[in-house]
C-alpha cells in the first residue's frame, strides 16, 4: 500500500480529501519529497495530473487513491487504454457509466481534465472515418455527462495505418482533416463542450503555424489547443527547441486549453525522439512554458506523460520546482 506522509507533522490524507489550494508543502511519499497543496496567496496556480494509464495497473476503485496520493489533483483519460476491461464503443457509453466515473473520480478529490479520442480523421477509407467519427460524437456526448474539461485529439495521417508518410505535410491532407474534423466540431457546440486538437510532428497538424490555420478555419469557440511541447520536436528542431516554444505560445496562446509535459530522448535511429517522463531526459529546462502557464493559464491543468509508477512523484516534483521558481 502506498504510504504518504507530510514531512512535518506525519499526517495522512483521508481517501477523497483534496488538500487545499493555493500553496506548497512538502509531502512525503514512499520516501520522496513531493509538493503539497495547502492554502497562501499564489493566484496562478497548475494543476499537475497524471495519463492515467501510466499508472499502476489496478482496478479504477484502487489506482485512484493511489493516483491522488502522489500529488496529482487531475487526470487525462482514455477509455480505451485505462479501462480496458469496460466496453468504450459508442454504444457503451450510456449516462449510467459516465456518472459512475464521475462519482469515482469526485471521491477522490481528481478532476478528469481530458478525455481522449486519439483517432485517425483522416482515413482513406468513407466506412471507416464515419465510425470514427461517431466515436468522436459518443465521446463528446460522454464528456458532457462526465464533467470533463475536454476532448482531445490528434490529427491523423491521409492513410489507413495512421503512420507518417511525406503526404502529411500536403495541403491536400490538411483539407482533408479540416473538412472531417467540421462535423465533430459542430458536435462539441450542441453539447457545451470543448475539443482540443494536439499538433504532433508527425501528423498532419505538424506545428504552431498548421494549427493556427485549423483554428481560423474552422472558427469555433469550442475548439481550441491541447499543448504538447516534445510532440512539436524531431531531430532537425530539437536544438532549437526554445524558437518551437515561443512560436507555438505566440501563434496559439489564447487557445491553449491544457498542456502535456514530458521529456525526450535522443535515441531513435531512424531520425525521432524517443519519449520518457519530465526531467528523465535532455528537456532540462520547461520554465518557458512554465511561466507561461503561471502568467496567462491560472488553474490550467497539466498532465505529465509517458511516466511510470516509480517515477511519475519525481517527475512532478521535478516540474514543481521549475515551476516555483519561475
Amino acid at each position: 500500500m502506498a504510504r504518504l506522509t507530510r514531512a512535518a507533522e506525519q499526517g495522512k490524507l483521508r481517501p477523497g480529501q483534496r488538500p487545499p489550494l493555493f500553496c506548497r508543502d512538502i509531502l512525503v511519499y514512499n520516501g520522496a519529497n513531493i509538493p503539497a497543496l495547502r492554502e497562501k496567496e499564489d493566484v496562478s496556480m497548475i494543476q499537475f495530473g497524471l495519463r492515467l494509464h501510466d499508472a499502476e495497473k489496478l482496478p479504477l476503485e484502487q489506482v485512484l487513491p493511489l493516483v491522488r496520493q502522489k500529488g496529482f489533483t487531475c487526470a487525462h483519460v482514455a477509455l480505451s487504454k485505462s479501462l480496458k476491461e469496460v466496453p468504450n464503443t459508442p454504444g457503451a457509453l450510456t449516462p449510467g457509466y459516465a456518472l459512475y466515473l464521475r462519482h469515482q473520480f469526485e471521491k477522490n478529490g481528481i478532476d478528469i481534465a481530458v478525455l481522449g479520442n486519439y483517432l485517425n480523421l483522416a482515413h482513406p477509407d468513407a466506412d471507416a472515418l464515419h465510425a470514427i467519427q461517431e466515436k468522436y460524437y459518443a465521446h463528446i456526448r460522454f464528456a458532457s455527462l462526465l464533467g470533463c474539461g475536454m476532448v482531445g485529439t490528434e490529427t491523423g495521417a491521409p492513410n489507413a495505418e495512421y503512420k507518417f508518410c511525406p503526404e502529411c505535410r500536403s495541403d491536400a491532407a490538411l483539407s482533408t482533416f479540416i473538412k472531417n474534423f467540421k462535423p465533430v466540431v459542430r458536435c462539441a457546440e450542441q453539447y457545451g463542450v470543448t475539443i482540443a486538437i494536439e499538433p504532433v510532428v508527425k501528423h498532419i497538424v505538424y506545428d504552431a503555424k498548421r494549427a493556427r490555420t485549423v483554428l481560423d478555419e474552422i472558427g469555433s469557440p469550442n475548439l481550441q489547443i491541447l499543448f504538447d511541447p516534445v510532440n512539436l520536436l524531431n531531430m532537425e528542431n530539437v536544438d532549437r527547441r526554445e524558437e518551437v516554444f515561443a512560436e507555438a505560445i505566440e501563434l496559439l496562446g489564447k487557445d491553449i486549453a491544457m498542456i502535456h509535459f514530458k521529456d525526450f530522448l535522443r535515441k531513435d535511429a531512424g531520425g525521432q525522439l524517443a519519449a520518457t517522463g519530465a526531467g528523465q531526459g535532455g528537456m532540462g529546462d520547461y520554465r518557458t512554458i512554465l511561466r507561461f502557464a503561471k502568467q496567462e493559464k491560472p488553474y490550467i491543468f497539466a498532465t505529465l506523460e509517458n511516466t511510470t509508477p516509480e517515477n511519475a512523484v519525481q517527475c512532478l516534483h521535478y516540474l514543481q520546482k521549475q515551476y516555483d521558481e519561475c
